[in-house]
């Protein structure tokens, strides 16, 4: 538990509902006097007497004329999301209405809350580590299977507990090796050093483990682009109407059709899909064309996963292993995607390719081999099915704490295989354990805590 950092003594409000008009809409305050600014706008009942997680209804008055009919639901500290006296106001969800009341608390002692606060609040107190509290923020976001389970993992403390084991088992022997120092004359050991390298190993293994799982976890966070790249008429378009079960983008016979990229998102199995429609790759005089074929390019060089689609009938197998040979050489993840099999026929487009390897053979307008096509997709970025219940790091600030962990721990056992003494070795755990610690929020100061909450919604 980290004590208050400063400046989190007084009382906030803020609505804690999606903004907009609704049904109803919860008000939320935070604080020491939550529970008596409340009860001088709610005359119905002493709310100042009343025990925790209970729930009130009646008028809420300010200045004389009654706001609205509402519900306040009481959670006194420290048995509450904060720590703190917590109040939540169910009103009418009139945007009217929900002003109306966090002015009247504002101008009863409240002030209007920063984003993130009331988490932040969370925090400070105890309730919640740092890992947990970042994952609240994935968790509002979340809005797949996977983003959603990954978030919710983490909040219930899985990388916690993971997290706080290694540790545990590092500090004892960075107290026995330290407590070696002082006696050093004797030429004593209190750490078993076999022990110790054995527990290296292992938590070697399961930080490498955390550390790759990042690649997986940014796709489940943010998605993947993948751009449609490919020549005039392949199909491009026709190809992303099919992804999608609509018309999104324009179909035409005529050479040139997308002149801009189209963008759009695809969900599947969990995973969000970011697809590119792009104008078609070709030499043209035509600058407006020009100009979207150069877009095309750039889209392909930032895209995580490229799909290279082809006519079948008019790709020449030279052509098609240029354009592998140009994306080996670019480090470009992509998939071949041979297009319009209708036209040629599947056992013909076969035999033309059938030195080239891993091609899939569709027709986009046939709706032919599109669930081969989906699934190439989720292995070609997952690598295979996903568990979620499994941890996995989405966080770019613990992906690099881990990769500090880890190079410490790789210290630790080339020290120790070169037969370092004590104090080195002592030195090597300590930087470990202090990047461990930093993932939790343990070391940390007020601008860094202010930082990280303010990327969180107002009124969480």
């Amino acid at each position: 538990m980290i004590g208050k950092l400063g400046g989190h003594d007084d009382t906030i409000v803020a609505i804690a509902t999606a903004p907009g008009v609704g049904a109803i809409a919860v008000i939320r305050l935070s604080g020491a006097a939550a529970v008596s600014i409340t009860d001088t706008l709610f005359p119905s009942k002493d709310l100042t007497a009343q025990p925790t997680h209970t729930l009130h209804f009646g008028g809420l008055h300010f200045q004389g004329r009654v706001i609205d009919e509402v519900v306040v639901s009481l959670y006194r500290a420290p048995r509450s999301y904060t720590g703190e006296e917590v109040v939540e106001i169910s009103c009418h969800g009139s945007p009217y209405i929900q002003q109306q009341i966090v002015e009247a608390c504002i101008a009863s002692g409240a002030r209007l809350a920063k984003p993130g606060e009331f988490t932040q609040r969370a925090f400070l107190n105890g309730k919640l580590d740092l890992t947990q509290a970042e994952s609240v923020a994935d968790l509002i976001a979340s809005n797949t299977a996977a983003s959603h389970q990954t978030a919710l993992q983490q909040m219930r403390g899985g990388f916690s507990r993971e997290l706080q084991a290694l540790r545990e088992q590092l500090i004892k022997f960075s107290a026995l090796i330290e407590l070696e120092l002082d006696f050093s004359q004797e030429d004593v050991e209190f750490a078993d050093r076999t022990a110790l390298y054995a527990l290296v190993n292992e938590a070697l293994l399961e930080v490498e483990k955390l550390v790759t799982s990042f690649k997986v976890g940014n796709v489940i966070k943010n998605g993947v682009n993948t751009a449609i790249i490919g020549r005039p008429n392949a199909g491009k378009s026709t190809l992303l109407n099919t992804l999608l079960n609509e018309n999104r983008a324009i179909v035409s016979d005529i050479a040139g059709t997308t002149r801009d990229t189209i963008e759009e998102v695809l969900n599947i199995g969990g995973i969000l899909f970011r697809l590119i429609d792009t104008a078609g790759i070709r030499e043209s005089t035509d600058t407006i064309e020009s100009i979207g074929v150069q877009k095309s390019l750039e889209k392909m060089r930032e895209a995580g996963i490229v799909i290279y689609l082809f006519d079948v009938a008019e790709l020449t197998v030279d052509d098609l292993l240029a354009q592998v040979h140009a994306f080996d050489n670019e480090g470009i993840s992509y998939l071949l995607v041979g297009n319009k099999t209708d036209v040629l026929g599947a056992e013909e487009t076969r035999a033309k390719f059938a030195l080239i390897p891993n091609i899939i053979f569709i027709s986009a307008r046939d709706h032919a081999q599109i669930g081969m096509l989906k699934d190439q997709l989720m292995h070609q970025v997952m690598g295979g099915a996903v568990n979620t219940e499994n941890t996995i790091i989405t966080n770019v600030r613990h992906y690099s704490a881990l990769q500090e962990v880890l190079t410490s721990l790789r210290d630790v056992k080339g020290g120790m295989d070169a037969g370092l003494p004590g104090d080195l070795l002592a030195l090597d755990i300590r930087r470990c354990l202090h990047y461990l610690a930093d993932i939790a929020g343990e070391v940390t100061n007020e601008d860094r805590l202010d930082y990280i909450f303010s990327k969180f919604c107002i009124g969480k």
